[in-house]
């Protein structure tokens, strides 16, 4: 959230932590939507988030691509994946509220969850995702600016 409004931050925010209650999975038709915008590689990286950040993760990129209707594949990949790093924090919902208010002192899990971008883009880059995907994870290139506004909608 680089320049965000503290408010929208906040309801954003507010907004997450609401929707990451629910433990139920994507829909059928969202696990199909996002099966024909992975790769293999991509998708074996999507599976291991929960069901919370899989849904966040779909509503996040169908708003990419209304934002962004000329998007490609590897650009709606990286909307898909943009939060794939959190898997590597192992924190629930409650850990990240926590995460989110201390910042990225304390342990290990707290720094990884402040740098879930460039975790996330490592390791889709070990999953061969494209360049594009890889830039878009890490909050960089052309597709960046709808991204963040599909994520904080």
């Amino acid at each position: 959230m680089n320049d965000a409004n503290p408010v929208t931050t906040v309801w954003h925010l507010v907004a997450r932590f609401a929707t990451s209650l629910p433990p139920s999975p994507p829909s059928v038709a969202d696990e199909l939507w996002v099966d024909q915008r992975l790769s293999s590689g991509e998708r074996a990286l999507w599976v291991q988030l929960s069901n919370q950040d899989r849904r966040h993760s779909v509503a996040v990129a169908r708003r990419f691509v209304t934002e962004r209707p000329d998007a490609t594949r590897a650009e709606i990949a990286g909307a898909i994946l943009h939060d794939v790093g959190k898997i590597d924090c192992g924190l629930g919902t409650f850990g990240r509220v926590v995460a989110t208010l201390v910042g990225a002192r304390g342990p290990r899990s707290f720094h990884s969850y402040h740098d879930h971008e460039e975790i996330g883009a490592e390791m889709a880059r070990r999953a061969g995702s494209e360049v594009e995907t890889v830039e878009l994870i890490a909050q960089r290139g052309p597709a960046f600016d709808a991204l963040e506004a599909s994520d904080h909608a």
